[in-house]
């Protein structure tokens, strides 16, 4: 069973940067895109980054590029969002996604962006 687990979200001033981890764990994840997602209160759900695990391509939404970044540690299987020059309309609910034939959910992390 695919079992992901975010974590290092947390309040930062404007500006400020942090780094979310998301542990990946219960398969091989070799053919897998890992992805990350927010979702601010009364909006939907949205895209801000894909790494595949092979290969290691990266694609960012524009609403971030040049401030966020994802990687990965295969030895870890984990998969990280950088986050630099945060912004108050960054404050989210951040949720790491596995996509495969299914996308599997992480629990999400809070970031609080205080102006």
């Amino acid at each position: 069973q695919v079992q992901l687990v975010e974590s290092g979200g947390g309040l930062v001033q404007a500006g400020g940067s942090l780094r979310l981890s998301c542990a990946a764990s219960g398969r091989a994840f070799g053919g897998y895109a890992m992805g990350w997602f927010r979702q601010a209160p009364g909006k939907e759900r949205e895209f801000v980054a894909l790494i595949r695990w092979s290969g290691g391509s990266t694609y960012v939404a524009d609403s971030v590029k040049g401030r966020f970044t994802i990687s990965r540690d295969n030895a870890k299987n984990t998969v990280y969002l950088h986050m630099t020059s945060l912004k108050p309309e960054d404050t989210a609910v951040y949720y790491c996604a596995a996509d495969s034939t299914v996308r599997y959910w992480g629990q999400g992390t809070q970031v609080t962006v205080s102006s």
